[in-house]
């Protein structure tokens, strides 16, 4: 599973009924592969997956994996409140082709760092396919914390962590503690350049729907040292990568799909879609 470089947590396209539009799926996902992606990441946060009926997900995972298997790296996101639900998609993953895995802390019930043990061993013993461990305590509730990484990055079929607290003090101890045949990915937006100088070659990047050009130029300059292009490239993309991480972040992604070029349609219920001083404030920024 060749995880170094951009890989991409696809927004999901909506047509004028607010049902996935598969086409405009494969064409964005086509995109991606031809602008050079390591991979693609299907049922994400950035793509609404907790919106998805049963039927719709399952469209998804197909559509992506039709369209990038033997061209690039499929990661399915597998997260859910249940565990038994979620080893039930990553074996829907494993049929469809699917490389790895990308898994969460489950929201709501808010476990114990034992509990988060038990349930990623558990998950991890049922698959085959190597699991991206998920750490966004904003949206789940716990941090996984290190001494955790530290244990469950003993598991065979556990691979990384997508590091996405915000907290890169908490990266910076993971990536120094050098854990076997384990990655550290970059999941904020705003920190490519310190993991990349740390180290790290993998960047999970909800905002790549939006910067894939530069992101890849950015990864390509910190793989050769060249700090300065590094920092140019970030400092560019920064105003709209700080609006999008202040707020509404996946409405900008999909307006912003392709540097604004891609109709991605609009969001889902329980999130609301921007007004149309909002959307103009934010693609003034994508210039």
């Amino acid at each position: 599973m060749n995880l170094n470089g951009i890989l991409v947590p696809m927004v999901t396209p909506f047509d004028s009924n607010n049902k996935v539009d598969t086409a405009r799926l494969q064409e964005l996902a086509l995109a991606y592969i031809d602008k050079g992606v390591t991979g693609l990441v299907a049922c994400g946060t950035t793509g609404e997956y907790y919106t998805f009926s049963e039927e719709e997900r399952a469209a998804v995972l197909q559509t992506i994996a039709q369209a990038g298997k033997g061209k690039a790296t499929l990661i399915a996101g597998i997260s859910d409140l249940s565990a038994e639900v979620a080893i039930r998609r990553a074996h829907e993953a494993k049929r469809l082709g699917y490389d790895g895995l990308m898994l969460s802390v489950p929201p709501y019930s808010l476990p114990s760092q034992e509990g988060i043990i038990a349930f990623f061993e558990y998950v991890a013993s049922a698959t085959d396919l190597p699991i991206i461990m998920y750490n966004f305590p904003a949206r789940v509730g716990v941090e996984i914390e290190f001494e955790t990484v530290a244990r469950l990055a003993r598991h065979p079929n556990i691979k990384a962590i997508k590091e996405s607290s915000g907290n890169f003090s908490q990266a910076l101890r993971m990536i120094q503690a050098n854990f076997d045949d384990f990655q550290v990915i970059c999941g904020c937006d705003d920190q490519p350049v310190d993991y990349f100088f740390w180290g790290a070659t993998s960047w999970i990047a909800g905002a790549a729907n939006v910067f894939p050009d530069e992101q890849i130029a950015l990864f390509n300059a910190a793989a050769s040292k060249d700090w300065d292009t590094a920092k140019k490239i970030m400092t560019d993309m920064y105003p709209a990568i700080h609006s999008m991480e202040s707020g509404n972040y996946n409405q900008k992604a999909k307006i912003g799909c392709l540097r604004g070029t891609f109709d991605a349609g609009n969001v889902r219920l329980p999130l609301v879609n921007l007004s149309d001083s909002e959307k103009q404030e934010f693609l003034a920024l994508l210039k």
